[in-house]
C-alpha cells in the first residue's frame, strides 16, 4: 500500500547502456563492485530477471518509454521512426503536472509524417522523446562533454571515438588510460549537470528528471582508478563454444552476426574482427568494461548525495536500468542483438520510498522492460492514454506478487538492414522476415526466426551458456512445439487491443477491461 503523503514525488529515471544483468555484487557478481548500486537496492527493490525487451538502443528505449513490445511500438531499428500516436512516459508524466527534462539522450527517430522533408530531425536518429525538455543533450558524438573537458585544459582535439584512446599510444587493447581522469568522464559530466539543475529547483516543486548515461557502452576505456580496478585475470569463464567457428555452426544468424563484427566498433584504432580476439583479450576488454561500470556506480552515489542534501531523498522515486545489455566475450561476441541472454539480462532497482513492503527485496519472478512505463505511471498515479503491454511492478515493491505472473520472459530483435540490404541478401529475406522472437523460460529457451530460418531450443539448466541447439533433436519435439504454441499464444494476446476492447451497442460505447 502507498503510504507516501499527499504530494507529487519527485522521479528520476536513469538509464545506462550495456550494462550487463549479472555485473553487480548485489546478484552475486564475484568481481564487480557496485556499492551505490548495492545501497538502492537495499532502499528498493531489485528485479534480479529482468530482460530489455529488444535491441539495439532506439527499439529498446521504445519499449522502456511505451511499453508496448516491439510488435507493437514497430521501432525496429536505430533510426526507425515512433509513431506519434503512441503515449509515452513523457507526455504523461506532462499530464499529472511535471515538466520531463532530460540529460543525455533517448534515441527516438520522430514521426516524418508533417515534417518537411529537408527538416534536420530526419537526418539522426538521436532524436529526443516527445514530451522532455533538454537541459542536456550528450549524444554520441559527446561534443558538450568535449566543450567542457577544453575548459578544464584537456586537449579534446582528437574529438570523439579518438579521444577514448589510452593517452600513452599504446595498442587498443590496454588498461593505459585516456587524456581524461576520473572526474572528467562522461557520466561524471552527465552528473554534475544534473545536480546543477537539481540546485536550481525551487524547494517544495516535485520535479521529474532522465538521466541517460552511455557508459558502459563502448569505447572501451577507463580513466584512473577505474582501468586497473579489476584484474583481467579474475572473472567467469566466458560462455561459449571452444572456438568462434563451432559458435557460428550454432545457427546462420550467429555465423552472419560474427562475420560482421568489427573491432573498431569497441575500441579506436582496433583492426580485424571481433571474433579473433584471444581469451586475454577479451578478459583485457571485460576488465576494462567492469571499469567502466564503477565509474556509473560512482556518479550514482554523487546523485544520490545531492538529492539527500536537499531534503528530497524521502519524496523520490528513483528508477535504475539499462536499455540492452552487452555480450562482452560471450560467444565470442561483443556488443548486443540476436537471441543471447547476454544481450538482454539488465539490472533494474525500483526505490519508492512511498511502499516500504518490498525494501531490501530480491525479485526472482521474469520482469521485462515494457513494465517500467505502466510501473512509473501507477507510482504518480496517472492512466496511459492507450493501452500498454507491460504491467506495473508496484504490488512487489509492497512487498506483494501480483496473480498469473507471466513464467517467461519474452523479446524481440529485427535484423533487417534497410540501408544497405545486406541482410536481406545473406539471407534470401525481404526486410519484414529479418527477425525473431524468443520465449525464455526458467529451463527451456525457445527462439523463432522468421523466414524459414531454423528454430533454436536451448535446455538452460544442461546448457546455461546455450551452445547447443536441441530444436532438431526428437527427443525434444515435444517441448519445441510446446514452447511454439506459448509464443504465438503471447503474440496473439499482445495484439493491438487499443480499439478492440471497445464495442458499440444500442445502449452506448462499452470498454471491456484489459486483464481479468
Amino acid at each position: 500500500m502507498d503510504d507516501r503523503p499527499n504530494v507529487l514525488p519527485n522521479v528520476l529515471i536513469v538509464t545506462c547502456d550495456q550494462w550487463r544483468g549479472d555485473a553487480l555484487s548485489a546478484v552475486g557478481h564475484p568481481i564487480v563492485r557496485t556499492p551505490n548500486v548495492d545501497r538502492l537496492a537495499e532502499d528498493g527493490t531489485l528485479f534480479a530477471s529482468h530482460f530489455a525487451s529488444a535491441a539495439p538502443c532506439s527499439p529498446a528505449r521504445a519499449c522502456i518509454y511505451t511499453g508496448l513490445y516491439q510488435m507493437n511500438n514497430r521501432v525496429c531499428g536505430n533510426g526507425t521512426p515512433l509513431d506519434r500516436r503512441f503515449d509515452n512516459i513523457a507526455l504523461a508524466a506532462r499530464r499529472g503536472g511535471y515538466t520531463p527534462t532530460l540529460f543525455g539522450y533517448t534515441d527516438t527517430s520522430p514521426d516524418p509524417r508533417g515534417l518537411d522533408p529537408s527538416d534536420p530531425a530526419l537526418r539522426t536518429y538521436e532524436g529526443v522523446l516527445p514530451g522532455f525538455i533538454v537541459r542536456q543533450l550528450l549524444l554520441e558524438h559527446q561534443k558538450p562533454w568535449l566543450s567542457w573537458l577544453a575548459t578544464r585544459g584537456v586537449d579534446a582535439t582528437p574529438g570523439f571515438p579518438n579521444i577514448h584512446r589510452p593517452a600513452s599510444g599504446a595498442p587498443a587493447v590496454s588498461a593505459d588510460p585516456p587524456v581524461y581522469g576520473r572526474d572528467e568522464t562522461p557520466s561524471a559530466f552527465l552528473a554534475g549537470e544534473f545536480i546543477r539543475w537539481l540546485g536550481e529547483q525551487d524547494a517544495g516543486d516535485p520535479w521529474f528528471a532522465h538521466v541517460s548515461f552511455l557508459s558502459p557502452h563502448p569505447p572501451f576505456i577507463a580513466p584512473e582508478p577505474y582501468n586497473r580496478m579489476y584484474d583481467p585475470t579474475d572473472g567467469p569463464a566466458f560462455r561459449r563454444a571452444s572456438d568462434s567457428e563451432t559458435e557460428a555452426a550454432i545457427h546462420p544468424l550467429v555465423a552472419w552476426g560474427l562475420d560482421r563484427l568489427q573491432r573498431k566498433s569497441f575500441l579506436p584504432g582496433a583492426t580485424g574482427k571481433v571474433r579473433d580476439w584471444s581469451d586475454d583479450e577479451f578478459r583485457a576488454i571485460r576488465a576494462i568494461y567492469w571499469g567502466m561500470i564503477s565509474d556509473v556506480d560512482a556518479q550514482l552515489g554523487r546523485i544520490r548525495s545531492a538529492i539527500e542534501a536537499r531534503g528530497d531523498w524521502d519524496n523520490t522515486i528513483i528508477v535504475v536500468m539499462s536499455d540492452h545489455a552487452e555480450m562482452m566475450g560471450d560467444h565470442w561476441a561483443l556488443g548486443k542483438g540476436g537471441f543471447f541472454d547476454q544481450s538482454y539480462h539488465v539490472p533494474l532497482v525500483i526505490r519508492d520510498p512511498g511502499r516500504s513492503g518490498g525494501r531490501g527485496r530480491k525479485v526472482a519472478a521474469f520482469t521485462e522492460a515494457v513494465d517500467i512505463m505502466p510501473t512509473l505511471l501507477d507510482l504518480i498515479g496517472i492512466a496511459p492514454a492507450n493501452r500498454v503491454d507491460g504491467r506495473s511492478l508496484a504490488p512487489f515493491l509492497d512487498g506483494l506478487t501480483p496473480a498469473s505472473w507471466r513464467t517467461e520472459a519474452h523479446w524481440e530483435y529485427d535484423f533487417r538492414s534497410l540501408t544497405d540490404g545486406s541482410a536481406e541478401a545473406a539471407f534470401g529475406l525481404t526486410s519484414t522476415q529479418c527477425n525473431l522472437s524468443v520465449l525464455r523460460g526458467e529451463r527451456f529457451k525457445y527462439v523463432h526466426v522468421n523466414g524459414g530460418l531454423p528454430p533454436l531450443l536451448f535446455d538452460l539448466a544442461a546448457d546455461p551458456g546455450e551452445t547447443r541447439n536441441l530444436a532438431g533433436d526428437d527427443a525434444y519435439l515435444r517441448v519445441r512445439l510446446d514452447c511454439a504454441e506459448r509464443l504465438l499464444a503471447w503474440r496473439a494476446e499482445h495484439l493491438d487491443q487499443t480499439l478492440a476492447l471497445m464495442q458499440l451497442t444500442d445502449e452506448g460505447l462499452r470498454i471491456a477491461p484489459e486483464r481479468a
